[in-house]
Parts: structure tokens; sequence; C-alpha cells
């Protein structure tokens, strides 16, 4: 039987879960082909706001990687726009040229920022935020600019707001409106929330309507109509969205404010569909997740021929995702005449609670300080439960989680906890009974609950608690290195080392993984925890690597890759720059650049030219893409600069020649100087080395990121030998110690300075020890003329001019 073509435009949640819902009911009906227009696998756009605020990674937030697409033979063009439909012939053009035949087309293209029409809006330093481009434009600045305003008080405005203080900046959030959030809460909770962001540091501008953004080329501040002015040096427009339906209209689709749709997310087009953001349902566009994932069951069912009800509409909750601060708000929320409040607020612990009763049914709710009870309340609100002594114990009466179970027990088998996903109490229940689930990872791993928002979890430990009574324990849920398992990292290196397992799939096999094949975090986690622990014996699983890793290049937004050769220190000579300059011509390389590591990045490389670039480049990769050493940034030292103590290039490149293959638990990067100046930024690397009159200083734990943190001064060494010794030392240490993607700046933080030099200095048996495993991992990683001798003869050759050999790519 031949499959049919479906297509995709939108890689985003509200789609991708459509796919989702279909290969679960029939994985062989269709030939899926997905267009997207950023450079990304399908993320959680939810959790923007925490990898804004430096709380999770853009990693941690993938849905679905790059393997998933891989294993289910799905066709995923990113960076990639559809540019026009034409529903007769039953195609979609991209803006690549490509020409994408259907037999069943899907329109989850989302929605777009609304930019206030006002003049000055198309300055530099004015942006939206709906994706990782936008937290990444909102990082970028705060590293530079001190002043941001928030254009906007709701849900959007106040997680940007929050993200860009925790960036450091100054925030002063700006309003229409005399209420935050006006749409979901009433007075009295956005009261209380206004006074709770500004302890925390935000500033408030309430009741301003924005006439103009001023200044040059560049953002310089907000003039109101009331004549006030706002100085600014960053703006983020967050008013609104609005649906991204251009695609549709542009096709003859009907349009209002969204592309029409009726029940079953049917377009006016014969076998176009639309759902999620960019879609309008019965005079309305919703613009949170729960609907995108209710319209996509029904679309999913409707497209593999499975017999379903139809999509009526939504009860809309909202949920602030800010950290200190917990918002919910669902159904009505402001007083009524034909309502009966029932009510409690509790000023000096900070909660508030509110349910709306209309003839004895729950029809809307508000809660702040204490959500717990969120997701069974939504809940209630959507089935209209009736109000009884027991459900008013659980709202208002003792907290959850205590020996009411917070009002899990109330809810029916058939009553959905996870409403982004649609999965019900007693598909858990099902869940933790048949599979042995034991916590809140294993169900969002098995089930899908937790998956997006998370704001269900703690009723989903209130029902692990229930059925596992006694065996349950709550600190278990964020144990495991994933959601796979529940065992630690001390646990698993621990079972390898004593059960001598040799690969992942022995690991997962022996130690009872539930999901047999593993996920993309602890893939890559055990496949480095055996390369520490083996490192004579195991053979590396390039297909347990990030891609970046596989490739030896970083993936670029637009499909291309960069390619940065290793300079040892931040040296070259002309022969290098010469090669580096005639394949950059070659090969038609769309930017050269100097980066902060002494390097030079050659970035636009096509993905099948670079086994000829590396070849005619005839240099080592420089690992900008690895968990392993970066760089060895270097001031000029002894050899040129008058204030110069010691040969900081030297050691520089001593050093980068002798740990440059070897794996880490996260990327390392490393500095030298000739004296205390501190030309390189020794203080903001993982090691960092300064030399003196005396010898040499030796630093571990900076982090110039994210998360900035000064190195600490671990010891004091008077000779060069020494300063190999101990280096060699606190690596391997931090190999042995740290959990994968930890960077030292955290790792010290955990394990204690102290503990650290004891182990790896000071305790001279324990440090033989640990740098004759170096030595071991060394010999297994390096090819001969990688290997270095620790020896002045080396550093004189390299002044002299006596070439070292530099072979090509090993791999």
């Amino acid at each position: 039987m031949n499959r049919r073509k479906l297509v995709l435009i939108g890689n985003g949640m509200a789609g991708v879960g459509v796919i989702e819902q279909i290969l679960k009911i029939n994985t062989g009906l269709f030939d899926i082909t997905i267009v997207g227009s950023e450079p990304h696998p399908n993320y959680n756009r939810i959790q923007l706001s925490y990898v804004l605020e430096g709380s999770k990674t853009t990693d941690e937030i993938v849905l679905n990687d790059w393997n998933w697409y891989r294993e289910n033979g799905i066709k995923l063009l990113t960076g990639t726009t559809a540019t026009a439909l034409d529903t007769t012939a039953k195609t979609v053009t991209t803006d690549r040229g490509d020409v994408l035949p259907y037999d069943a087309l899907i329109l989850a293209t989302g929605s777009k920022p609304f930019i206030l029409p006002v003049p000055g809006a198309d300055k530099e330093g004015v942006v939206g935020f709906r994706d990782i481009a936008d937290c990444e434009a909102m990082t970028e600045a705060a590293r530079t600019y001190r002043k941001a305003a928030v254009i906007g008080g709701g849900l959007l405005g106040l997680e940007a707001a929050k993200g860009l203080s925790k960036l450091g900046m100054e925030v002063t959030v700006v309003h229409l409106m005399d209420d935050l959030m006006e749409r979901q809460l009433d007075p009295a909770a956005s009261g209380m929330l206004r006074a709770e962001l500004e302890r925390q540091g935000l500033r408030f501008a309430m009741g301003k309507q924005t006439k103009e953004l001023t200044g040059g080329v560049r953002v310089e501040g907000l003039a109101f109509t009331d004549g006030t002015v706002l100085e600014t040096d960053f703006v983020v427009m967050a008013a609104g969205i609005k649906p991204n339906s251009a695609l549709g209209a542009a096709g003859g689709l009907e349009v209002n404010r969204g592309i029409v749709v009726d029940d079953f997310m049917r377009t006016s087009a014969p076998d176009v569909y639309a759902v999620g953001e960019c879609c309008e349902h019965r005079g309305v566009c919703y613009g949170l997740v729960a609907p995108l994932f209710e319209q996509g069951s029904v679309l999913a069912k409707h497209l593999c021929g499975t017999q379903t009800a139809p999509y009526e509409g939504t009860v809309l909750a909202t949920k602030l995702k800010i950290s200190g601060v917990d918002v919910f708000s669902a159904g009505e929320f402001m007083d009524q005449p034909d309502l009966t409040i029932v009510k409690m607020q509790d000023d000096w612990r900070g909660v508030y609670k509110k349910v709306l009763v209309r003839g004895n049914r729950i029809v809307g709710g508000v809660l702040f300080g204490d959500v717990g009870q969120a997701t069974q309340l939504q809940q209630w609100i959507r089935s209209g439960r009736e109000m009884t002594e027991d459900v008013h114990a659980a709202l208002m009466g003792t907290p959850a989680g205590e020996e009411s179970g917070g009002g899990a027990e109330l809810l029916a088998d058939d009553d959905i906890v996870c409403g982004c996903n649609g999965v019900t109490k007693g598909t858990i229940v099902e869940a933790v009974r048949t599979q042995g689930l034991k916590t809140v990872d294993e169900v969002k791993a098995c089930t899908g609950a937790c998956r997006s928002c998370g704001g269900c979890k703690p009723l989903v430990e209130q029902i692990l608690a229930g059925v596992l009574g006694d065996g349950y324990e709550a600190g278990t849920a964020a144990h495991g290195i994933c959601g796979c398992t529940q065992l630690g990292r001390d646990e698993i290196v621990a079972a390898m080392r004593e059960r001598k397992l040799t690969t992942t799939r022995e690991t997962m096999a022996a130690l009872n993984w539930s999901n047999p094949e593993g996920c993309s975090k602890c893939r890559p986690a055990l496949n480095y925890y055996l390369t520490m622990l083996w490192p004579e014996t195991y053979v590396d699983e390039k297909e347990s690597r990030f891609v970046n890793e596989r490739l030896h290049a970083n993936i670029n937004k637009d499909g291309t890759y960069t390619v940065v050769p290793r300079m040892y220190g931040g040296v070259s000579s002309a022969e290098e720059l010469k090669r580096i300059g005639d394949v950059a011509v070659k090969y038609n390389v769309r930017a050269v650049k100097m980066t902060g590591g002494q390097r030079i990045d050659l970035m636009g490389v096509r993905k099948e030219d670079l086994p000829k670039v590396w070849e005619e480049l005839g240099m080592p990769s420089g690992y900008a893409y690895a968990k392993a050493l970066r760089t060895v940034k270097t001031c000029v030292g002894s050899t040129f600069c008058r204030f110069g103590t010691q040969d900081s290039m030297g050691m520089g490149q001593l050093l980068e020649k002798k740990f440059e293959r070897i794996d880490m638990p996260a990327k390392f990067k490393m500095a030298v100087n000739g004296c205390p100046r501190n030309c390189a930024e020794s203080c903001t690397k993982d090691v960092g080395i300064v030399g003196n009159d005396g010898g040499w200083e030796i630093y571990i734990g900076g982090n110039g990121g994210i998360k900035p943190r000064l190195a600490d001064l671990a010891v004091k060494v008077k000779t060069d030998e020494e300063l190999l010794e101990i280096t060699s030392s606190l690596i391997q240490f931090y190999r042995e110690t740290a959990n994968y993607l930890e960077r030292t700046s955290d790792w010290v933080e955990r394990l204690g300075l102290a503990y650290i030099q004891n182990h790896a200095i000071t305790d001279e048996a324990n440090r033989r020890e640990l740098v004759n495993r170096m030595e071991t991992a060394l010999t297994r990683a390096h090819d001969p003329w990688q290997k270095v001798i620790g020896d002045r003869q080396l550093r004189q050759e390299l002044y002299e001019g006596v070439n070292v050999p530099v072979g090509p790519p090993t791999e």
C-alpha cells in the first residue's frame, strides 16, 4: 500500500503534537514532511522563559531531537519557510524552491508578536519574545546594555521582564491597564503579583500608552501620550500576538483573525487542515498550549480515520512561569452577581485562593502563592464539578500533598491530569502499576504527563504516592539522570565499574532502563562515562554523540556549518593562515571570524564540503563543538612582553597539545598568563594559570558565560613539571567526579574547593594515581603525532621555527 503524503508547515508544539499522535495510531499511514522556519528541532516554547533566565539551556527544552525525525522516517526541512500554497495542484512551495506535493496538508504556522504601530518601532534594540532567536537577542543585549523596557504586563511580558532582570538588567514593565494580567486575574491577585515582582526588583509604569520610540538608529527611550518619557537601551514588545495566517490567506483559504477551521480542524479547502495559534475555531484564536493539544488530538484521529468526538473549544487556563512567583487562573475570574465566591486570602503567607461557583457548579478560579491544586481545579472547571465539602476541603483546607491527598483522590480515572497532552489519571495509574514506574520523570517518559508546561507535576506526584503508598519516595523524582532511569550518576558509574559493563546497551539492559533504547539525554552521558572508565578498551559510540560532534563542525541556523581548526595557544603561522585563506576562497566561506578563544572560525561551509575542507586545511579540529578542551588562551608572555615573567605561549601550546582530544563531562576552557596582569583572562576559565616571578598559580572553576564565576586559587607551584602534574590531576578528578554536562564552576561549588584540593593536590598518592589514569586515557585518545613531551626543548623548537608535526584530522 502506498503511503499518503502528509506535509506539515510548522515545526512547533501544535503541529508536531499532531504527528506524535498519528504515529501512535498508525505508523505506516503517511510519508511525512515537516517544514520549519527555525534551525532547531521541535522544542518547548512554553519554557523559553526558563532559557532566558538561565535556569535551562536550549538543549534542555527540546521535545523531539534530530534522532526522533530520523527514527520515524520524517523528512525535516529546517531554516525553511513555506511561501506559496496551491490547493488545486495540492502543492506547497518553499523559499528554497522546493515544491512539495501533498495528499493532506496541516498548517501549524503559529503566531507572530504584535508590534505596536508607533514611530520608532523598527529601531535597533527592539525585539519580540516568541522563539529561541529572541532569547538569544535578549541575552546578548543584557551583556552590553543596562536598561530594558518591556511593553506589556500580560503573561508573556512578565516572563520576559523577569528573565531580563535575572540577566542583570534594570527592567521596567510598561502596561496600558492599571492591573497586571487583567485578562486572567482579578484586582486582588493582580495587586499581590505586582507587589511580589516589585520586591524582586522589577519596576512598573502602569496606565501608560506608548506614543513613540525615541532615539537615533538605536532606541533610546519611550515617549508616552501623557508627556512623560522613559529612558531605555532595549525594548521588548510583548503586548500580544496575532495569528500567522499569511500562507493560508495567500492560498485562498477563508481567513478572519486566523485561518477558519471547523470542529475537525478542516479549512475551507479540501485536505487542508490548520491547528494551533494560526487557526480560528468558532470565532476564537487560542494563544495557550492546552487548546493546541486538544485540537491536535482530534485532528490526528480524524486523519487516521479513527472515530473521535469533535473539538468544541477549550476552557482557558493560565500559569505564570516565573521562579518564585506562583500564579494560576482558569475559567471565569471576575465577581458577578450570579456567582457564589469561595475565597481565602492570607497576606502574611502571600496566598490567595478564589473559586467561582454558579448553580453550585465550579466555573472558574484564581490561585496565587499556592498552586498545588491548579490541575484538578482546571479539570473541575472543565467538567463543571459540583462544589461539595470534600472539594471545598481540597481547595481551601488542607494544603496539597498532606493527608487530603491534595485532591488527587477526588479525580475519576477519565479526568485529565495533564491538559497539555491529554493524559488522564487512569492512564497514569495503569502505567505506574504495569510498568513499575516510581518517579515523575518515568511517568513523563512513559505517558507524556508533565512533558510540556510541568504544571501538573504536583498532581502526578500525588497520584504516584496514592498508587505506591509507602513505596513512593518523593525525592526520587529528580534523582535519575533522565526519565529512563531513577539511578543517579554515581550509582551508574559504580555499577559500570563493579559489573564490568562495557557498552551503552549493556548498561541500559543491566540497569533496567524503562526505555530500552535510552534517550538523547542519557545516551551521550553513558557513552562519556564508559569512555572515562575504560579508556583502553571502550570503542566510542558515534551514534551516542551529539550531531556537532559526529560531523566535527558546529551547525548554523541556515543549515551550513562552522569549521574551527586548532590553533595551539592562539598561535599560528603564515603557512597555516594562507591555507585557511585559500580554503575560505575556494569553498565560498561566508564569514571568517576571529573568536574570543584566539582562533579563526570558517562560517557557512556546506555539509558536503566538510571532508574536503578538513583535508585541504591539513590542521586538527579545534573541537569547538565537543565536550572536551576547546581552547587554551594565552598572552604573549615573557617571549615578547616587557612585563611577562613566564613563557605563557609555550606553556599554553604545551597544555593544549597534551589535553586536546580527551573527553570531558562538559566543554572545557583554559588560559595561561605570563604575569598577574591577566591579559588572557585566566580568572574566568575552567583552569586558569597565572605566571609570576616565583612560578605559577593554578585557578579552577571560572566561568564567563550566563552564570559568571571567578575562578578559585587551587595551588601555587614553582616548576613547569609541578604545573603539568597538578593540572593533569585536577582535570582527571573533574572527569571522574563531575556529572555529565556539569561545568567546573558548578562542580567546584558542589564538591567544595577544600575537598578538591585534598583529593587532587594534597594527597600525593591519590594525585599520582589520578595522573596515571589520565596518562592512560591520553594514550588512548591521542595519535602519535599529537603526543607532547613535557620538556623545554619542545617550547624552544616552537619559537625557533622548527616544524612540529601537525597531521590531518584523525576522524
